[in-house]
């Protein structure tokens, strides 16, 4: 039926209203699928406020059978902050041609500072078409305190949040240019990213690529990020987290963290990350805790990597610091266990390749090395080891004393 209903979808820009069609080349028994156009509810695509047209046609949507809402494409439609609801009454998808695009008055997130588009709680969601989610973050960007170090610090929107779903596609989209984070999965379980373009300038502040959340079984995978920050960044709750297949840079490379802040409790488990290339990056694969935490990162594999010209393409920060004054040293941490790094190979921009700063009290446990090979300009690199228990498997270079 899916193949079908996007055959008959695709490049859908036409102005009849909705209609519900008759899907009877499907096996023998036809299917009903309510095809939701916005412009069919007042949208014009012309640069001007839709969101109240994007409002009405997703209630009709989500109130139908096998729903689908259709953003035509060769439009640009400004949306202010919305919010998908859910749940909605069957199996949902959302086909995205043209650009959806941000207001840039700021004084239209005062409500809600950290969000513009959210879709929440929803099962069996699709959403996909090759079209553009555009952030149009330059005047975010202009007002941060990292731009600007006069400015008080405060949050941006996340561009895209997808908070407390089930059974999630988001596929085959380009977003770019958020206000802050690109893509955010917050609290959803049993998720697929694939084939995502994401990309803003390097040096936009905290433009993270996909941030994940509190979710578990989530797949990211066939994705190019080019972002100011991270370009994949997994913090607390998230488990079972598979990431393959993508490539980084410019960015601040794949991270887990940061975790533990405010002493704060933290769990990060299960995650492989498989078949990445990073490049230019100021970090490759990187675990980041702050002193004073607690809680776990465990059962962590990273492997198949190449490394060109990246900062520090091996790291571990369990005293990571990212406030003006120096952190102060603390007795407890987030614990750092059974990580696994294996064919990892490329080049360091730094003379220090490899970076394991461990924590005192709480030492990295259960780290190995498998077949390493990280030079730095033709020569050799070097590794700063402490507080760490590890093993090796292999040829490793560098390799801790």
């Amino acid at each position: 039926m899916y193949r079908s209903l996007l055959a008959y979808c695709e490049g859908y820009n036409g102005s009849t209203k909705t209609t519900t069609t008759q899907l009877d080349q499907v096996g023998s028994t036809a299917t009903s699928v309510k095809v939701v156009n916005v412009d069919d509810y007042g949208a014009k695509g012309d640069g001007r406020d839709d969101t109240e047209a994007f409002k009405k046609a997703w209630k009709v949507a989500c109130s139908s059978s096998s729903g689908v809402l259709v953003v035509p494409q060769n439009k640009n439609y400004l949306l202010k902050p919305i919010t998908f609801s859910g749940p909605c009454k069957s199996d949902l998808t959302m086909m995205v041609y043209g650009t959806i695009e941000a207001s840039d008055n700021r004084a239209d997130y005062e409500s809600d500072p950290q969000h513009w588009l959210v879709f929440e709680n929803i099962q069996n969601l699709i959403v996909e078409g090759g079209g553009t989610i555009n952030g149009n973050g330059n005047i975010w960007w202009q007002n941060s305190c990292k731009v600007n170090k006069n400015l008080p610090c405060k949050s941006a929107p996340t561009a895209l949040t997808f908070l407390e779903c089930k059974n999630l596609v988001v596929r085959n989209l380009k977003i770019k240019d958020s206000q802050q984070i690109h893509v955010e999965f917050q609290n959803c379980v049993t998720v697929q990213a694939l084939n995502l373009m994401i990309t803003a300038p390097e040096n936009s502040p905290n433009t993270d690529g996909i941030h994940v959340t509190g979710t578990q079984n989530i797949l990211i995978k066939s994705c190019v990020i080019k972002t100011g920050d991270d370009c994949i960044s997994i913090v607390t709750g998230s488990s079972k987290v598979q990431a393959s297949d993508i490539t980084c840079g410019p960015g601040h490379g794949i991270s887990i963290g940061s975790l533990g802040a405010d002493n704060q409790e933290a769990h990060v488990s299960d995650v492989i990350v498989d078949r990445a290339r990073l490049s230019g990056t100021t970090n490759g694969v990187r675990i980041k805790t702050w002193a004073g935490g607690s809680g776990s990162v465990s059962n962590i594999i990273f492997q198949n990597i190449a490394m060109n010209s990246v900062t520090n393409p091996i790291i571990i920060d369990q005293n990571y610091c990212d406030e003006v004054e120096p952190c102060k040293e603390q007795k407890s941490a987030v614990e750092v266990k059974q990580v696994m790094y294996k064919n990892i190979k490329g080049t360091s921009a730094s003379e220090v390749a490899v970076i394991f700063d461990c924590s005192k009290s709480f030492p990295c446990s259960g780290i190995s090395l498998q077949d390493i090979n990280l030079a730095r300009g033709g020569g050799t690199a070097s590794t700063l080891c402490e507080n760490v228990k590890w093993t090796q498997i292999g040829s490793v270079s560098p390799t801790c004393p």
